[in-house]
């Protein structure tokens, strides 16, 4: 992909989603969801989105709004990076289909209104854990737990920033 103009149209509204996931499933596409802050993009989360964008057609990101994040006790920091700019970022990767910016503590509402085929979280999480697996495994889903990359998280990036001052 060269043409950089795709980049900001891979940034959706809920309404714009909403249509998208529509025409998405009516062409018989496997839809993926997967979310989280994205702070600092690194290899963890380029390994969990490959991971992810391999179990479907399209993979759909759910970002965590500045004020989500600030409730979910990040670090009085964080995010360090702006939603918006965070948002650019994952829509520039090239895995990525769609992405989309949540103001909820969990995108349970986001996830049932797209009911994606497969929902991916990366971590230490049980399928049990996952926000929207009872939903999403009812209607047909499954809930796939990518492993995380060990030594790449965005905490520890930023503690080693400190250590190094």
């Amino acid at each position: 992909m060269r043409n950089a103009a795709i980049i900001p149209k891979k940034i959706y509204s809920l309404n714009g989603l909403k249509h998208a996931v529509e025409v998405w499933k009516f062409l018989g596409k496997k839809i993926v969801f997967t979310n989280g802050v994205f702070d600092i993009l690194h290899q963890g989360h380029i390994y969990s989105l490959s991971q992810a964008a391999q179990e479907g057609d399209v993979l759909i990101v759910g970002v965590n709004a500045d004020n989500s994040v600030k409730r979910l006790n990040k670090g009085p920091e964080r995010p360090i990076n702006d939603e918006n700019s965070r948002a650019l970022l994952l829509a520039s990767l090239l895995m990525v289909d769609a992405v989309i910016i949540f103001q909820e503590d969990t995108p349970y509402d986001l996830i049932t209104m797209i009911m994606p085929d497969v929902l991916v979280k990366g971590g230490d999480y049980r399928v049990e854990q996952v926000v929207g697996h009872q939903e999403v495994l009812a209607n047909g889903g499954q809930v796939i737990i990518n492993p995380i990359v060990e030594g790449f998280s965005t905490t520890g990036l930023i503690s080693r920033m400190r250590d190094t001052k």
